[in-house]
C-alpha cells in the first residue's frame, strides 16, 4: 500500500485519544440539528378526546363523562390573548341521545377552566363552535350551544355575570360583564348539543382585552 510522500499511518501530531475526540466534536458540529416540537397530548375522557394540536395553548387536565351530573371538565392554560382552537373527537361509537355512557351521544355538558397566563386582563371571553375548521357552524349542521333551549339555565361563569348567544351565521357564546386578571383562572359552563354527531368538531376560544 502506497501513501503520499511525507504522510505516516502511524504518527499523529496529537495523541490518538485527543484526535478521536476532536474528530467526533467536528462531526457533531457538522451534523444536521433536528427540531423537536413539544409533543401534542391528547386527553381522553368519557366518549371524547380533547387536543391542543392546533397550538397557542396547553391542556392541563380532562375528566368527566359529559352528563349534567358529571360534566366534561377541561383545564387549560392560555399564554396569549389571541384565539385558540380546541379539537374534539369521538372515541366511542356514535349513537345520538344514548344515555348509557357507552356511546358518543351528541350531548356534552362542559366546564372549561382557563388559566390566564397572557399578562393581560380579559374583559370578555367568547366560544365558537365549528363543524368544519375555520368555517362557521350553520343552523342545519345540528351543532350549537343548546340552540333549541330559549331560556337556558346551565350557562354560567365564575368571572362574568352575563352572556350572549348568536346562532346565525355563527354559533357563538360570549361571556361579558366581568374580568379574568393575569394568573387567575376562570371557569365556564355550558351545554353543547350535536343532533347530527360528527367524529370531529372544534371549539374556538377567544379572550378579549380592553380596547381604546
Amino acid at each position: 500500500m502506497r501513501t503520499p510522500s511525507g504522510f505516516s499511518l502511524t504518527r499523529f501530531p496529537l495523541p490518538p485519544g485527543r484526535t478521536r475526540r476532536a474528530l467526533l466534536l467536528a462531526l457533531s458540529l457538522l451534523a444536521p440539528v433536528e427540531a423537536h416540537a413539544d409533543p401534542v397530548k391528547v386527553w381522553a375522557t368519557g366518549a371524547y378526546s380533547f387536543s391542543d394540536e392546533l397550538g397557542g395553548f396547553h391542556i392541563t387536565g380532562a375528566s368527566g363523562l359529559g352528563t349534567k351530573e358529571d360534566p366534561l371538565v377541561i383545564s387549560e392554560e392560555l399564554n396569549s390573548s389571541t384565539p385558540v382552537t380546541l379539537t374534539i373527537r369521538t372515541t366511542k361509537p356514535i349513537q345520538p341521545f344514548s344515555t348509557n355512557g357507552e356511546f358518543a351521544n351528541g350531548v356534552l355538558y362542559m366546564r372549561i377552566q382557563v388559566l390566564n397566563n397572557s399578562g393581560q386582563a380579559w374583559v370578555e371571553f367568547q366560544f365558537e363552535l365549528q363543524e368544519i375548521l375555520n368555517q362557521p357552524s350553520v343552523f342545519g349542521d345540528g351543532l350549537s350551544f343548546d340552540q333549541r333551549n330559549k331560556t337556558p339555565d346551565n350557562i354560567l361563569s365564575s368571572a362574568y355575570a352575563d352572556f350572549d348567544r348568536d346562532f346565525e351565521p355563527y354559533d357563538r357564546l360570549l361571556f361579558k360583564d366581568g374580568k379574568i386578571d393575569p394568573l387567575k383562572t376562570g371557569s365556564f359552563e355550558f351545554l353543547i348539543t350535536d343532533y347530527t354527531p360528527r367524529w370531529t368538531f372544534y371549539l374556538v376560544q377567544d379572550p378579549r382585552i380592553p380596547t381604546g
